[in-house]
């Protein structure tokens, strides 16, 4: 069975989006984003975020890269 794309992010805005999904296609992913905020023209519904999506098997390598930013490692 196919299945569809995997949410491995909710960000709190667009522009937050578009950089995840630059950083992972740079790295040869498949990834996207979802926002309903009328295609960036009502940026105020983004108030439930905006998902960061990539094929289900890129799903782990996707998290470890994402996750990669939230801890820079030691100083």
């Amino acid at each position: 069975m196919d299945s569809g794309p995997v949410t491995v992010a909710i960000v709190r805005s667009r522009i937050e989006a578009e950089l995840a999904v630059g950083l992972l296609r740079s790295q040869g992913l498949r990834a996207a984003f979802i926002a309903d905020d009328v295609g960036g023209q009502e940026p105020q519904l983004q108030q439930d975020g905006v998902r960061v999506i990539v094929a289900p098997e890129d799903e782990a390598t996707a998290r470890r890269i994402l996750a990669d930013l939230d801890d820079p490692g030691p100083e």
